[in-house]
C-alpha cells in the first residue's frame, strides 16, 4: 500500500465540536484533486491532559489511514457508536465529521 503524499498547501476547514464537557476545534485538511478528506487535526481542552493526547493520537491515526487509502466512511463505519448511533469517543466523532466532510465534497450529501 502507497501513502497518498499530501501537497504542501491545501483546503481546510475548521470548526468547533463538543464532546461531552469538553470543546474541541477540528481542522480537516482535503485533497485538491478530489477533495476527500486528507487529515485532521484537533486541539482543545487542557493541554497535556490524557484527553488531549488521546484525541491528538487519534487524529494522526485517522490521517494516516485516510493518507493509505482508507475511506473516511469505512473509517466512521468501523468506530464504536452508542445505542444512538451516536459516536462513544472523541475519535469517533472525528471520524463521523470526516464522513460527513467527504460526503459534502463528493456532493454524497
Amino acid at each position: 500500500m502507497t501513502r497518498r503524499i499530501l501537497p504542501q498547501r491545501r483546503f481546510a476547514e475548521t470548526f468547533a465540536v463538543t464532546f461531552g464537557p469538553n470543546r474541541f476545534m477540528l481542522s480537516i485538511g482535503f485533497y485538491e484533486t478530489d477533495g476527500s478528506p486528507a487529515e485532521i487535526f484537533i486541539t482543545g481542552t487542557k493541554a497535556g491532559s490524557d484527553l488531549e493526547a488521546l484525541a491528538r493520537d487519534g487524529a494522526v491515526l485517522l490521517s494516516l489511514a485516510l493518507q493509505y487509502g482508507v475511506s473516511a466512511q469505512t473509517i466512521a463505519h468501523a468506530i464504536t457508536h452508542d445505542s444512538n448511533n451516536g459516536p462513544a469517543s472523541i475519535i469517533g466523532m472525528m471520524a463521523d465529521q470526516l464522513a460527513a466532510g467527504d460526503k459534502r465534497n463528493n456532493g454524497d450529501g
